[in-house]
């Protein structure tokens, strides 16, 4: 049985998301804050964790930031739960290493199948055998991806991406110079086919660009379809 934790100041919406998942055959807990949370961490890991910005005394972002700094937790999956139309908390917590997001108010149905998009991703990561890939590059060698060590490289720098923006960059590599829709990405990168939130795919391509530098603009924007990669 998987489990998950989820921090949420607001009772309400914390009882509603334990029983939305204990009812989904998750074993989940409930945290309202940073204290309660580090100690059960510590105690036990999860399989994920749903982590609210907006929380009381130290933020969502700082927690995420804390987590991605401990070498037990650094892969830890995690959505955020972001305030709707609050793209720059989207951008933070991508920029921090979420794996993806889920915007106030949500339908409960869609947040556990978001969870479990993001669990069958990275089992799918940690499952992948190394045999199967090799390096990817675009742009005469400006770009590399070595998938075995999960390392990106511009002008032979590291590059540093959360495990999303790496998958998704990885994704376009595979499939260098072929227009890809966001639907088609949405349904590959995040193993989840839903329409309305396609913008995720916008926002992590934004952050995908500002970290790429000047391999950024290997990436090219399809007015009305999604994205490519070109050589």
């Amino acid at each position: 049985m998987k489990k998950i934790y989820c921090v949420e100041d607001d009772e309400s919406v914390r009882e509603l998301v334990i029983y939305a998942l204990q009812s989904s055959g998750f074993e989940a807990h409930g945290f309202i804050n940073s204290e309660d949370f580090f100690p059960a961490i510590k105690e036990s890991l999860p399989d994920l964790v749903l982590l609210d910005i907006m929380l009381p005394g130290i933020s969502g972002i700082d927690i995420l930031n804390e987590l991605r700094k401990m070498p037990q937790t650094e892969h830890l999956p995690v959505i955020m739960l972001t305030a709707r139309g609050s793209e720059y908390d989207k951008i933070t917590g991508l920029d921090s290493g979420a794996d993806d997001y889920v915007t106030k108010p949500f339908g409960v149905m869609e947040l556990i199948a978001r969870i479990k998009a993001v669990l069958r991703r990275s089992n799918k990561i940690t499952t992948t055998s190394v045999s199967d890939n090799n390096d990817l590059v675009a742009g005469n060698g400006l770009l590399k991806l070595n998938y075995d060590f999960h390392k990106v490289y511009v002008n032979n720098d590291e590059v540093v991406l959360t495990l999303k923006e790496f998958e998704l960059l990885y994704y376009l590599l595979k499939n260098k110079n072929i227009v890809i829709s966001r639907d088609k990405i949405m349904d590959e990168v995040w193993d989840y086919n839903y329409a309305a939130e396609t913008r995720t795919v916008d926002v992590h391509i934004k952050t995908l660009r500002h970290k790429l530098g000047p391999a950024s603009k290997l990436i090219e924007t399809i007015r009305g379809v999604g994205y490519k990669i070109v050589d």
